[in-house]
């Protein structure tokens, strides 16, 4: 089975505390969005072999460990333990999302194993959380508001369609490094991810402006900052870092005019791409 698997974004992201097991938790609205990985699955008689396509652009700058560290084979181990099939897999990944970027590239592609799995066998499971916050969300995609590590995962008004540019540099952002800093920030100042859930219900083109992340407060990277700048000279009507970083997305009006910031962007030697908000995580091909 073969599937085109989902990036996500954040529209709003606000860590609201810190657990007593060391996790923070979170309030967010998340949105999928039209960047792609391919994912196929075959079942064999035993063992899980994973193999991978990576662009060389992402290669150079973030390292996709292509064995049984990689998520998607963990996820595979995971569905099988838990139905108690005695059989495997063999998986392989062609990249179209950047690792490193806020954009949960390792988690749709776990979410997309178990998915195909699931319909291979007609079998599911329980807590996708324990293979990382990020994956139950990818098993119901679309436009959600999100809480606690991302195990609680509420379907909001529908918001695809909407035209982005997506852009990434080289510097990549340390997701414990970033929680870190997070823990350190003085007064910050707080995303109001609950207004925006009911704007994209309520007024729809106008909720961008509730668009936020805790995170631009704690990661400064002066790509991202340099991103951001273009967006806005592009007529953006809100550029915004997605995730604990560094890709930042900018929600665009016109196609043409998201395509000519794209230009510029990749003149920089950014990765870079228009894309929609998109209503689900899988589409099978």
């Amino acid at each position: 089975m073969r599937v085109k698997t989902a990036a996500k974004i954040n529209l709003a992201l606000d860590v609201t505390g810190k657990l007593p097991n060391g996790y923070h938790s979170l309030e967010s609205v998340f949105q999928t969005v039209g960047l792609y990985d391919e994912v196929e699955v075959e079942l064999t008689k035993g063992g899980i072999e994973l193999s991978c396509e990576v662009p060389g652009e992402f290669a150079d700058s973030d390292p996709i460990p292509c064995d049984e560290r990689n998520i998607a084979c963990k996820a595979a181990k995971f569905f099988f333990e838990q139905n108690g099939i005695d059989c495997g897999c063999r998986i392989h990944i062609k990249k179209g999302i950047p690792s490193q970027a806020g954009m949960g590239g390792g988690s749709t592609d776990a979410a997309a194993v178990l998915w195909c799995l699931g319909r291979m066998t007609g079998k599911s499971i329980n807590a996708p959380e324990k293979l990382g916050a990020d994956v139950p969300f990818f098993l119901t995609g679309g436009t959600a508001y999100v809480e606690g590590i991302g195990e609680r995962i509420t379907p909001i008004a529908d918001y695809s369609g909407r035209i982005l540019v997506i852009a990434k540099g080289k510097e990549g952002v340390s997701t414990a490094e970033a929680y870190r800093n997070i823990d350190g920030l003085e007064e910050p100042l707080h995303p109001e991810t609950q207004k925006l859930a009911e704007a994209i219900k309520t007024a729809p083109d106008t909720a961008y402006k509730y668009f936020g992340n805790l995170f631009e407060q704690a990661v400064r990277l002066p790509e991202v900052e340099d991103i951001r700048s273009d967006m806005l000279e592009y007529r953006a009507l809100r550029a915004v870092m997605t995730g604990s970083g560094s890709a930042v997305f900018g929600l665009f009006e016109d196609a043409a005019q998201a395509a000519r910031c794209v230009d510029k962007l990749r003149e920089k030697g950014y990765f870079a791409a228009v894309c929609e908000t998109v209503p689900e995580s899988f589409i099978i091909i």
